[in-house]
């Protein structure tokens, strides 16, 4: 309950803070935050990711293709091993007479 009551007072002041800021703070961030994704030390390693992503991403989708292929297999019951019925006992036990 303490953690919701926080959160709500920060909201609440990041809302004042904001408003009283402006249009005119806003922009000069956004500004800010625009200059600094476009600087090349930041795009060098976003380009890095990139090209990793893309460079790994069949090897992902063969494996989660592979992965659901089992998954589909054994719900469906392809991999299930076979039932047999099982064999009537009989509960009359056989007594052997001798005389």
């Amino acid at each position: 309950m303490k953690g919701k009551i926080l959160l709500v007072v920060g909201v609440a002041v990041g809302y004042v803070l904001g408003a009283r800021a402006g249009r005119e703070r806003y922009e000069e961030i956004k500004r800010n935050a625009n200059k600094l994704w476009n600087d090349p030390r930041v795009q060098r390693p976003v380009h890095q990711a990139e090209d990793f992503v893309k460079d790994k991403a069949p090897e992902v989708a063969e494996f989660l293709a592979d992965g659901a292929k089992k998954v589909v297999g054994q719900v469906s019951g392809a991999n299930k091993p076979k039932t047999t019925t099982p064999r009537k006992t009989s509960t009359a036990s056989k007594s052997s007479t001798t005389e």
